[in-house]
């Protein structure tokens, strides 16, 4: 199987190349080098909906779009772009405001506790995009098994 047409590599790379813009919008706009947003959930576009929509269209490219395994791989890649704009965004925002009544409430004894993390999940929007650019990486990647 030709790395061009293999779902796993199309997958890694999205994701991968995501990461890489998140880490080069930081820098572009805070002036500054943040290599933890490399490794970080959240943000413009969304790399696990990139991720995923890759695998899904690379599978269906490879497969047909009728095949069970198409079926199988976009229906994940549903569950996972729920979970980002759905469960994970509520647990950023739930984070959000523990973390500020922690600050304006209530004086904890002992050395300052580090605050829990608020940016987990994503609007629908950068769901959409980041799911855009998987399909749209998977296409202009694809090469036919065998094929030139």
């Amino acid at each position: 199987m030709s790395v061009a047409s293999n779902p796993l590599f199309h997958a890694l790379a999205c994701g991968f190349l995501v990461q890489i813009t998140k880490v080069l919008t930081f820098l572009v706009r805070e002036k500054k080098i943040n290599i933890r947003r490399f490794v970080e959930t959240g943000g413009m576009p969304s790399s696990h909906a990139a991720s995923v929509m890759a695998l899904s269209t690379s599978v269906g490219l490879r497969e047909g779009f009728g095949s069970v395994l198409f079926a199988i791989a976009l229906y994940f890649s549903l569950i996972v772009m729920y979970d980002a704009a759905g469960l994970r965004r509520a647990a950023g925002r739930q984070a959000s405001l523990l973390n500020r009544i922690l600050v304006e409430h209530i004086q904890l004894p002992g050395p300052p506790h580090q605050q829990l993390r608020e940016l987990l999940g994503h609007t629908p929007f950068e769901v959409l995009v980041g799911a855009l650019i998987g399909v749209l990486f998977s296409i202009a990647l694809y090469r036919p098994p065998g094929g030139p």
